[in-house]
């Protein structure tokens, strides 16, 4: 029995100490563009959760583990970060190559800009600034596998160099990536005002250059092959859902504090 129950602590203790990443075809991170740092992942009840600051810029990291390429349907608080739509994972997204990875800064507004995501209040919200509301919180990335076609047979006596074609697949989109990272006076506003208890929400912030291109991509299946999810909110409001644990500051003693005063005082 004493031997189940440190197994349990054991257990309780290795789930308390936060990741980086979640996925497995993918790994997917939330990094902090202002503080210049990965977000910690903490996992309570099956579910991976990040504390995100109000007024703080962030990015989404994919980096893709598979040999295959792979498209990356992305959405943050049910919006799909590419057209703005009502998420489905159905929509485009955004095509890695094998052992890739991929940062998205932002809302695509173009095939050359994006509007930075922030964390910030539930009313100043892009989801609730555009009449949704309901599911702020929450980043989502369905993964798809590319479809892979059969070569055609090679006749040896003519060898030819054949026209390329396009897969009429649905199409995907590949970013350039811009390694230099914002300046932290432009990626870290004024912190909006949060209500007691007020869910977060990510904003839609100023605009950056973010070159990318359409490409043809044939999914593999009908269903996305993993779907990666995680919550985010304010420290405050994780640590009163009892996702976290509020550090007790506690105080030793000391054993020379001072004179020694007279007791009635």
């Amino acid at each position: 029995m004493n031997r189940l129950r440190l197994l349990a602590a054991a257990l309780a203790a290795t789930a308390a100490i936060p990741a980086f990443a979640v996925g497995n075809l993918a790994d997917i991170r939330v990094y902090d563009r202002a503080a210049g740092r990965e977000l910690p992942v903490y996992i309570h009840e099956g579910k991976a959760y990040v504390v995100g600051k109000p007024g703080n810029e962030y990015s989404l990291s994919v980096r893709n583990q598979s040999g295959d390429d792979l498209l990356a349907v992305m959405s943050v608080d049910g919006v799909n970060v590419l057209s703005g739509e009502t998420a489905a994972s159905r929509q485009g997204g955004y095509v890695i190559s094998s052992w890739d990875s991929l940062d998205v800064k932002g809302w695509r507004k173009s095939l050359e800009r994006t509007a930075a995501f922030y964390f910030t209040s539930l009313g100043d919200s892009y989801a609730a600034r555009t009449g949704r509301p309901d599911n702020v919180g929450v980043i989502g990335v369905a993964l798809y596998q590319r479809q892979r076609t059969q070569p055609p047979p090679i006749a040896y006596d003519k060898l030819e160099e054949a026209p390329r074609s396009k897969d009429s697949g649905a199409n995907g989109y590949r970013e350039r990536l811009d390694s230099a990272p914002a300046p932290e006076a432009q990626a870290k506003r004024a912190a909006p005002s949060l209500q007691p208890g007020a869910p977060l929400g990510t904003g839609h912030g100023r605009q950056e250059e973010s070159q990318a291109r359409y490409v043809d991509f044939r999914r593999a299946t009908s269903y996305p092959v993993e779907t990666v999810t995680i919550y985010y909110d304010s420290y405050r409001n994780l640590v009163a859902r009892g996702i976290l644990e509020q550090p007790v500051a506690r105080r030793d003693p000391q054993p020379f504090p001072g004179f020694a005063p007279d007791p009635w005082r």
